[in-house]
């Protein structure tokens, strides 16, 4: 790196941390945070804990982003006196140019949140899991599945927990549905929507021969209870089952899970987490809301779609992400082409390469 490039680089890298700036919205988040920490000092503020750990999220949220941006904006400045240094010491370029690759790790993950801004983007996410057509095969894909995603939210530092789970009949899981917790949980998990498709020698087939496994993933953000989704009553289908997960013995010998028919959409929503009907109902609905939203926002992307002659395949055929084990090792991306050979790491929670990439294409293509 010579001293001019050296020069260019800080203000390329300028320019980027002040669009940052603007698409983080430092100074609206800045001014939450002191609004925020006024309320937190009240004396009565822990008095309604729900609505205080709502606010103390908040919180977080917003620290998130201008936190990262600080350590930035203090980089950069430390960039500039190394530049200062390196025109009367030129051996200080060598620093430089590692200190620059460094800046730009960081500054590309930094980035990653500017391309959350939706309006859900940083809340909660219900993860559902469907096993695809194919008898065992597909439910142990589906169970392999629910591993990779739980071990990713691990290494996200994410909590999740399973609202509804259907086992396979021989083994692996039909379907399964969790709850997940965690700082942007939908903007980042929102990239894992759509179908699986496994190749492998069968683990259940005697004869040792290849078989291919479709699996199903939807995501859909949680909603606040203030969001305002209309559903009639009189269009709801109300079953209660006996759960069959774990749970424990007043779960499983009581009629105390939920499941819920949306009749005019079809949609269906079930929960067997909790001992009480009570709060399984609760839970069920505010998927259910979740889900319609989803859908009603579908509609409108598609009809968008149509207007400008695009055309979206949906179905088994539409795979977002392959995953051959046999005859060679390989997760690929159907989306973004980003491919890797470490299948084991993929299946062991390695998911942020798909994911951050899907997300710039994402970005790339609204730019577009």
């Amino acid at each position: 790196m010579t001293l001019e490039d050296f020069k260019i680089y800080i203000q390329n890298t300028k320019e980027r941390i002040e669009q940052l700036h603007v698409f983080l919205k430092i100074e609206e988040r800045e001014a939450d945070i002191l609004e925020i920490q006024e309320k937190m000092s009240a004396p009565d503020f822990w008095d309604n804990k729900e609505k205080a750990q709502e606010i103390v999220g908040k919180l977080s949220v917003c620290k998130n982003a201008t936190e990262p941006y600080k350590k930035l904006l203090g980089k950069i400045e430390d960039l500039e006196v190394l530049c200062e240094m390196a025109e009367e010491d030129p051996d200080m370029l060598d620093e430089a140019d590692e200190s620059c690759k460094k800046l730009i790790e960081e500054l590309d993950k930094v980035e990653l949140l500017s391309f959350m801004a939706g309006p859900f983007d940083s809340n909660n996410v219900f993860v559902s899991i469907h096993a695809g057509a194919g008898g065992t095969e597909s439910c142990d894909w589906a169970n392999m599945l629910l591993r990779m995603y739980r071990r990713w939210f691990e290494r996200r530092g994410w909590k999740d927990e399973v609202v509804e789970m259907q086992n396979g009949d021989e083994a692996g899981i039909k379907s399964v549905t969790l709850r997940v917790q965690g700082e942007f949980a939908y903007g980042y998990a929102k990239a894992e929507k759509g179908v699986h498709r496994l190749v492998r020698i069968s683990p259940f087939d005697s004869a040792s021969r290849r078989h291919t496994s479709f699996a199903s993933v939807d995501i859909f953000p949680e909603l606040a209870d203030d969001i305002d989704i209309d559903i009639d009553e009189s269009d709801l289908k109300v079953d209660t089952y006996r759960a069959s997960g774990a749970g424990g013995q007043h779960v499983n010998t009581t009629d105390s899970a939920i499941r819920i028919t949306h009749v005019p959409t079809g949609t269906v929503v079930a929960c067997q987490s909790q001992r009480s009907q009570h709060k399984n109902r609760a839970t069920a609905m505010k998927m259910l809301k979740a889900k319609l939203y989803e859908l009603e926002e579908e509609k409108r992307r598609n009809e968008a779609d149509e207007l400008r002659g695009d055309k979206n395949e949906m179905g088994w055929g539409s795979q977002i992400r392959s995953y051959v084990l046999h005859p060679y090792q390989m997760v690929k991306d159907l989306r973004t082409n980003i491919e890797t050979g470490n299948t084991s790491a993929v299946l062991d929670g390695d998911l942020d390469q798909f994911v951050e990439g899907w997300l710039k294409s994402s970005r790339k293509t609204t730019r577009d």
